[in-house]
């Protein structure tokens, strides 16, 4: 187990965002084994979100855990919402008012068929709404029992302290992995400063970091972001190919898959930083939880520095981007 400022959770969790959005194709039924699986190994920290579907992850989980959610620490997010004004079924707003909030754990309640989320993120920091009044708003649910803990995701160091000073933050989730460490120059710094757990979603690079793609266009669905992700196209996945091969190289001589290096990577990085990579199978479940048991020395930390080439290309796209850091 390890801790995010006051809660405990497993020390790795589950993304469920891929069993329903984002990555092609889905099986509920895979899906539900895949989460119930989980449990059994002790994988219990569980995270979605309202946009994931939207809605359709939520209530998938919401029939996973009928009978089964105290097991579990259960994380959802809002935020992020159709854009009512547009007639694109999936153009989205930031919406991070109060009326929002106060609408959004409703519906995320009664999905997930429970009483309460143990940890409520704001998905992405509206720039229009001060996250003073949001995290207030979060406040009250708090004290209503609603949700027990107040999270943040990709949010600067500016507007973390200054959402912890209206309201104590028990997490940031940020996008944190070998090709993914912008957060190390002043977002990690700010949340060990303050007592504030990492939840670092996206660890394996989305897969690629597994060593899973050659020719992600041939071999992803055609509904998977990814197909279109900056890291996986043109130039930038020929180079990045590189870095899935030293990956790859280092794997071996450890004697495990490359998925499960770069996870011992961030379990090492603190006790105070929980990865949830993301699964609908339980085959990479399984594979994603023997990562517990890789021990990684400083000189293959050390290494591991030294060795690996720069990633490129950006983690969005231009409108993801902007989004990131406010």
């Amino acid at each position: 187990m390890r801790k995010l400022n006051d809660l405990t959770v497993s020390d790795m969790g589950l993304g469920c965002m891929g069993m329903s959005a984002f990555y092609g194709t889905s099986d509920e039924q895979e899906a539900i084994r895949t989460v119930h699986r989980a449990i059994e190994l002790g994988c219990t920290f569980l995270d979605t979100a309202e946009m994931y579907g939207p809605h359709k992850n939520e209530e998938l989980l919401g029939r996973a855990l009928k009978d089964r959610r105290d097991e579990v620490v259960l994380a959802t997010k809002f935020g992020i919402r159709p854009d009512p004004t547009s007639d694109e079924p999936n153009r989205r707003v930031i919406d991070g008012s109060p009326d929002n909030v106060r609408r959004s754990i409703e519906g995320s309640l009664q999905r997930l068929g429970t009483d309460h989320v143990d940890l409520y993120y704001q998905h992405r920091i509206d720039p229009n709404t001060p996250v003073e009044e949001t995290v207030g708003a979060l406040a009250e649910l708090v004290q209503e029992g609603k949700i027990r803990h107040i999270g943040l995701s990709e949010a600067a160091p500016d507007t973390i302290r200054r959402a912890h000073a209206v309201h104590p933050i028990t997490a940031v989730q940020s996008e944190y992995s070998l090709w993914s460490r912008d957060i190390e120059a002043e977002v990690l710094p700010t949340l060990r400063e303050l007592g504030i757990g990492l939840v670092a979603y996206s660890p394996i690079g989305r897969g690629f970091l597994a060593g899973r793609f050659t020719n992600p266009e041939q071999e992803l669905d055609e509904g998977d972001f990814r197909r279109s992700n900056p890291r996986f196209t043109g130039e930038n996945l020929e180079r990045n190919q590189l870095l899935a091969a030293k990956i790859r190289e280092l794997a071996e001589e450890k004697g495990v898959t490359s998925g499960q290096l770069a996870l011992a990577w961030v379990l090492a990085q603190g006790d105070d930083i929980v990865p949830i990579p993301g699964t609908k199978r339980v085959s990479y479940l399984e594979e994603n939880w023997a990562a517990l048991d890789v021990e990684l020395t400083g000189s293959d930390l050390e290494r591991i520095d030294a060795e690996l080439p720069q990633v490129a290309g950006e983690r969005y796209d231009r409108s993801g981007m902007a989004t990131l850091n406010q």
